[in-house]
């Protein structure tokens, strides 16, 4: 048991940073919530009208769940719940990978195997620490909603939703390392995973079915595939119920033994998938800087684009549903004159521009992905064999900020192509759907933005670059989705490159602001190339 603690004090001690940057965020996210609630929405008329119009849209259940009453601590729970809940998700996944086959891939896993341990000890560790930081996360974000003044058994049971949901996916992320090859590949399957499953949260929330009294929702089967679903029927601020936070507990504790039991099968360095090597020779392209490029990032790429196709497909599948379920509703266009001053957009417009947007945000993280496989071929040591044939630095950087590009609009290419083909199979009108491609493109200026801010801290602090890449991106998804509701000062609103985006179809497109984000991530990817010639290689 004392050889046990070491490990996990280990790799603790490893996470001394990251972790409480995620706990912490997360639960100052969650109280900056509550305290917006309580301002804006302090009188239970204004409670009522938001939660009524959010009831009648699909639109509004897709992206933030479903409502459950009118209470303060109810609105604040609809508000919240869902982006905490995946980005607990996202914390344990990251944190599974991290000690476990990224451990083993690097060769660090090999030197705790050479003491007299179990092999399966590190991942044990691993499971400990991501136990603990969750409840760590559960019982913080609690403790923020006590302090923003809701009620406190309330408090504590949407805190332990957003926790179990992210004790669910550690276990989960420690299943996909024992499968996938390579820490990269684990953490992309991981993240998709944590992806479908707010994307069956969204459906079944979608197609629930509104209460009589327009204040509450029971969310359909679908919802039940997603473990974010299960924590929403927590219910913690209207009728308490713990048993499916139980259910998820258990799912965790099954996930988290199986894992245990195919790390003692096998040996170290192995997957359940095998890892698929090359040709011996490359083909057409493969010999030049661009070509090895992409072939290293193609099937990343592929990834994201099927990510976007999906989230595409199910905007336009479900315009007809949100067109037939807010017709004649007065609410939702006063609440459209609240949000969005002087624009007339009807529902099916506003769900599509809703969607894009995460398509927008999927480009940008696709982009962010390519240029930080960089800092990997670095610290890895293919880099400096790379640079050791008649290949400057400069142009090993400029491959990847291109690759990193066409990604990005790729991305928002087959989220466009598949919203448009998805509506025009749901019976609307065709000529709807040929603005839906060039509404998804004019989100690609701002994931430049992001793709060259990362390519200018791998250049400068590569250390950093990866904690600085998803940190930038975190932290403008936040400005741009909550700093209105926040009361966050317009400039620092501003920053965000996504408030710069043109969202179409409700918006025409800014020609002025597209050119402008083009300029600034161009300003930036030169920068990124002049500057990396003034470093060395980092491990």
């Amino acid at each position: 048991m004392s050889g046990l603690l070491h490990l996990v004090r280990f790799q603790a001690h490893r996470d001394k940073l990251v972790l409480p940057l995620w706990v912490g965020g997360i639960a100052v996210l969650g109280f900056a919530t509550a305290t917006a609630v309580a301002t804006q929405f302090g009188d239970t008329p204004s409670r009522t009208a938001i939660i009524t119009v959010a009831t009648s849209s699909p639109a509004f259940l897709f992206v933030r769940g479903v409502p459950d009453g009118t209470s303060t601590g109810a609105v604040v729970f609809f508000q919240g719940y869902a982006f905490t809940a995946v980005l607990a998700a996202l914390m344990s996944t990251f944190l599974a990978v991290r000690h476990t086959r990224t451990d083993e891939e690097l060769g660090r896993a090999e030197l705790l195997g050479s003491t007299p341990r179990r092999r399966s000890a590190p991942l044990i560790a691993t499971l400990v620490l991501a136990a603990a930081a969750n409840l760590v996360l559960a019982g913080t974000v609690g403790a923020g909603f006590i302090a923003a003044g809701l009620p406190v058994i309330g408090s504590l049971m949407a805190g332990a939703a957003v926790g179990f949901v992210g004790l669910f996916f550690g276990a989960v992320g420690a299943v996909v390392a024992q499968a996938m090859p390579s820490g990269r590949s684990a953490n992309g399957a991981a993240a998709a995973l944590v992806g479908v499953s707010y994307l069956m949260r969204g459906v079944g929330d979608a197609v629930g079915t509104p209460g009589a009294d327009l204040q509450h929702v029971t969310s359909s089967w679908i919802s039940l595939l997603s473990p974010i679903g299960w924590g929403q029927r927590s219910r913690p601020f209207t009728a308490a119920d713990p048993l499916p936070l139980l259910v998820l507990l258990a799912a965790a504790v099954l996930l988290a033994s199986a894992s245990v039991l195919v790390r003692e099968r096998r040996d170290l360095d192995a997957a359940l998938l095998s890892r698929r090597y090359g040709k011996e020779r490359a083909g057409l392209g493969g010999g030049s800087l661009f070509g090895l490029t992409w072939r290293l990032q193609r099937s990343t790429i592929v990834g994201w684009c099927v990510g976007a196709g999906v989230l595409g497909a199910l905007a336009g599948a479900f315009g007809p549903i949100v067109r037939d379920a807010m017709s004649g509703s007065s609410a939702l266009q006063d609440l459209i004159s609240r949000l969005i001053p002087g624009v007339h957009a009807d529902a099916v417009n506003l769900f599509i521009t809703a969607l894009l947007g995460i398509v927008g945000v999927l480009a940008a993280a696709s982009g962010i992905q390519a240029v930080l496989r960089m800092r990997a071929e670095e610290t890895e040591g293919r880099a400096e064999f790379l640079l050791s044939t008649p290949q400057s630095v400069e142009r090993w950087l400029g491959a990847n900020v291109l690759v990193a590009a066409g990604s990005a609009v790729l991305v928002t290419i087959a989220g466009g192509t598949a919203a448009a083909v998805g509506l025009g199979l749901s019976g609307t009108a065709p000529q709807r759907a040929g603005y839906l491609l060039p509404a998804a493109l004019a989100h690609a200026p701002a994931a430049f933005v992001f793709l060259a801010v990362t390519a200018l801290a791998f250049s400068i602090a590569p250390r950093l670059s990866v904690p600085l890449g998803w940190g930038i991106l975190a932290v403008s998804l936040v400005l741009d989705q909550f700093g209105d509701f926040f009361g966050v000062p317009g400039w620092l609103v501003s920053l965000s490159p996504f408030r710069h985006s043109s969202a179409m179809p409700v918006e025409d497109f800014n020609v002025a602001g597209a050119i402008a984000l083009t300029a600034v991530a161009t300003a930036l990817a030169l920068s990124s190339v002049a500057r990396i010639r003034r470093r060395d290689l980092t491990a």
